[in-house]
């Protein structure tokens, strides 16, 4: 059975799905991301070792080259960090932090700008110069720039990263749900539900938004890396996550002093997974775009 024929290619979920398979590094970069999820959520159930347990720690074994033995035997199949942590399994849960940091930053900040969108396309007028001037002003600084100022000011912490990651995140959302919801408002089918006397949230959320859902799906996606990017940076620069709730940022960090005295595998490993995440999601999140903007084309 075709995936066109599995998903039906008429309905959004099947064009999507047809639309990757098309594309070769599409596929290739989803099945990454796919393995990525997988390993983020059951992971850390698998890996040999707590890695921020420290009673299983032993600083006897910090700073061990891959393939390396400890001396009961567990095998440092990627080495261990200056504090004798195993960096696959580090690495696995920094894996799960670092993407649950930027799903869900990524799907409270689209819930905010994608309500503050419509309203500020269906009714106009003050409302939406007020909000629009907000999304102006938000959308002017560097994303990164406001989010350090942020955590500046509130401190580290896990819910103080994801907080500042939306309040840079929504204004993107809007933007883009307000320029979809302004194409349909005046459209007949709307008229109809307002002479039909469909209550307003009904007809924001039942009319206008599925019609703003192909450019939502698109920045959705693209937001998540760039969460995932600022939350490794923010951590990396010492004010995201506290050592605690470590995310790949801070593995990276951990590391980084260390490269030039032969212990690259404590940096570089994090680095790779971190890009190796942040380039597929990228990666099918442009070949949503071309899929869903019929202006690019096929190709």
């Amino acid at each position: 059975m075709s995936v066109a024929a599995l998903f039906g290619e008429d309905m959004l979920l099947g064009r999507l799905v047809v639309g990757i398979s098309r594309s070769p590094k599409a596929v290739v970069a989803a099945v990454v991301c796919v393995i990525l999820l997988f390993a983020a959520v059951v992971g850390p159930y698998l890996v040999p070792q707590n890695p921020f347990d420290l009673a299983v720690l032993d600083i006897m074994d910090s700073k061990l080259p891959p393939g390396s033995e400890s001396m009961d035997g567990l095998t440092y199949i990627l080495g261990t960090d200056g504090q004798g942590r195993d960096m696959f399994s580090a690495m696995i849960y920094g894996l799960r932090t670092s993407l649950g940091v930027g799903v869900f930053s990524g799907i409270v900040a689209l819930l905010v700008g994608t309500v503050l969108g419509l309203i500020a396309a269906y009714f106009g007028g003050r409302i939406d110069a007020l909000i629009m001037r907000v999304v102006d002003l938000m959308l002017g600084f560097p994303t990164i720039l406001v989010a350090l100022m942020l955590l500046a000011l509130l401190g580290q912490g896990l819910w103080k990263v994801i907080f500042a990651l939306v309040l840079v995140q929504w204004a993107t959302f809007a933007r883009a749900v307000r320029s979809a919801a302004l194409v349909e408002k005046n459209k007949d089918y709307i008229e109809a539900a307002r002479t039909l006397g469909i209550s307003t949230p009904r007809i924001l959320l039942g009319h206008l938004l599925p019609n703003c859902l192909p450019p939502l799906i698109v920045i959705g996606m693209l937001q998540v890396a760039n969460a995932i990017s600022a939350e490794a940076t923010l951590s990396f620069l010492g004010i995201g996550l506290p050592i605690t709730e470590p995310s790949l940022g801070l593995l990276i960090a951990n590391g980084y002093q260390l490269l030039m005295s032969g212990e690259y595998w404590i940096s570089v490993y994090p680095g790779v997974l971190l890009l190796v995440l942040v380039f597929s999601i990228n990666i099918v999140g442009d070949r949503l775009r071309e899929v869903l903007n019929p202006r690019l084309g096929e190709r």
